[in-house]
């Protein structure tokens, strides 16, 4: 992850240029509306959000998904995929959608990381715009508590109930606290989920590493479930043993936007 990539991004959270209709956000060089009824807004992490109301019938079967759903909602990122996934988990829950497909391509834009593409099914339109409304927005919070320099990066994720989104992506139990610790280069992550745990009484519920669940990305993802209090302190102390690691790298980590944990 180089220099120019992170203060892109930095700037991308704290100019707020106004982005897409629909309340789409944008920063830095902004999206500009394209005139199109499938385009929702854009946001940061280079992600753009769009809906097909009426899904080709052909595609809809090489997509495979449940034949109710007509209608779909696209996130689409070149740069990250904790964030656009937290986002979308608190979409599903205040929106009729359902999470269809998340997969998380590599992507080279984003330094040691992913790219992200989710897919919502819905019955009606109107409900799949929504869901993408909600994602977009909720992105600059997500971005909060990623943080970057020129050597890697660290993010973390918390929600007290997790939704279909963390379940579709993670196997995280719905209902539950959960969190989730990422750390690049690879190795940092191993010790920001080896802290985590020892820390605090949660559930490991997952373990990711380059070749092991990622796309040969240079991270390790861990994920924890448990009681809401407990979830909240692994992730602290996590992002306390990233940060430091990483700062001895190159410069003080900067967050991406506003922490939230």
């Amino acid at each position: 992850m180089d220099d120019k990539f992170i203060d892109a991004v930095v700037q991308q959270v704290m100019s707020k240029v106004g982005g897409g209709s629909n309340g789409g956000s944008t920063g830095g060089a902004a999206m500009q509306n394209p005139g199109m009824t499938e385009f929702v807004g854009t946001a940061i992490g280079d992600t753009i959000g769009m809906v097909i109301a009426n899904l080709d019938p052909d595609l809809h079967e090489k997509i495979g998904i449940d034949k109710k759903f007509r209608s779909i909602g696209i996130l689409s990122a070149r740069t990250g995929a904790g964030p656009q996934i937290m986002a979308a988990d608190e979409a599903v829950k205040a929106t009729n959608t359902e999470i269809v497909k998340i997969e998380l391509p590599r992507d080279t834009k984003g330094g040691a990381g992913h790219g992200s593409l989710i897919l919502f099914g819905s019955e009606e339109v109107s409900d799949a715009r929504r869901a993408i409304e909600v994602a977009l927005k909720e992105l600059d919070r997500t971005f909060g508590d990623v943080y970057a320099n020129d050597a890697g990066h660290t993010e973390l994720q918390y929600t007290a109930r997790a939704s279909q989104a963390c379940e579709k992506a993670f196997g995280t139990p719905i209902g539950r606290a959960f969190g989730l610790i990422v750390g690049a280069p690879a190795g940092i992550g191993v010790l920001m989920i080896d802290a985590a745990v020892k820390t605090a009484d949660v559930d490991l519920i997952g373990f990711l590493s380059p070749s092991g669940g990622l796309s040969l990305t240079n991270e390790v993802v861990g994920t924890v479930s448990g009681d809401a209090g407990a979830v909240r302190q692994a992730i602290i102390t996590a992002r306390e043993v990233g940060n430091r690691l990483l700062g001895s790298m190159g410069a003080e980590p900067k967050s991406l936007g506003v922490p939230y944990i």
